[in-house]
């Protein structure tokens, strides 16, 4: 497939205007991986929104890597009326950082990490969950770039249940994704503005004392279609449904 837009590439802080300079890892990865050239485009982003078109003017390989840009137009992503987590629970395998890899394509504003009961995956307060969230962390880098999105979602610390409630119980929207519910997803006046969430269950489903929990906290259960989803799949699939549903793709 042709690209037809510009490869994303993430800095710490936008350049104002003008000449601008762009190395460290990122300058590494267009000149060692993309092979930039001069005359090509690109695109740099702050993550938060911050956009600017660029034209690469010189390249300079090396061990210390960097390019020479022009900015053409700078522009600023606004957030979304209406803002979605995806409340991911802890998967084993590649399975949590592939369900993140999808949210973040499929347009999530932030995902948050959940430890629920029946969750294989057990995330330690030390070295180990650290290194875990991490690669959550750099899943979503890599996956906005590739999405060519402004904004890279925020990939929150990991919350149990009783944490998860109480987020839930001040959310405009707060929706639990089980196959068995009642009602679709589709069938659900849905808000149009502020912060909605959606959680996704772990590969053993979810117990009942954490949908007792969730549903105390304001949560409704809803369902996607007539199969089944796997949890890595599952956020992906309603964030297309909510871009139909809501106006955040108009």
């Amino acid at each position: 497939m042709t690209e037809t837009t510009p490869p994303v590439f993430l800095v710490d802080r936008l350049p104002e205007g003008g000449p601008a300079v762009l190395d460290g890892e990122e300058a590494r990865h267009a000149v060692t991986v993309r092979r930039t050239r001069p005359g090509e485009r690109l695109t740099l982003s702050d993550g938060c929104g911050g956009v600017a078109d660029c034209v690469v003017d010189g390249v300079h390989p090396g061990r210390e890597p960097w390019l020479e840009l022009t900015i053409e137009a700078r522009r600023d992503e606004p957030e979304p009326a209406l803002r979605v987590t995806i409340v991911q629970a802890l998967a084993k395998g590649d399975r949590g950082e592939l369900a993140v890899e999808l949210a973040t394509e499929a347009g999530a504003d932030a995902v948050l990490p959940w430890r629920a009961a029946r969750s294989i995956a057990r995330w330690d307060e030390g070295p180990r969950g650290e290194k875990a969230l991490a690669r959550w962390r750099g899943t979503a880098r890599s996956a906005a770039k590739q999405a060519r999105r402004g904004r890279v979602p925020e990939v929150g610390d990991p919350v149990s249940t009783a944490q998860l409630a109480a987020l839930l119980a001040s959310a405009d929207g707060a929706y639990v994704l089980e196959a068995g519910a009642e009602h679709t997803l589709a069938a659900t006046t849905l808000p149009q503005q502020g912060n909605l969430y959606l959680v996704v269950g772990p590969e053993g489903g979810i117990t009942a004392e954490e949908l007792a929990a969730l549903r105390d906290a304001g949560a409704v259960e809803v369902r996607l279609g007539p199969t089944v989803l796997r949890t890595s799949t599952a956020g992906a699939v309603a964030l297309g449904a909510l871009g139909a549903l809501t106006a955040r793709w108009r």
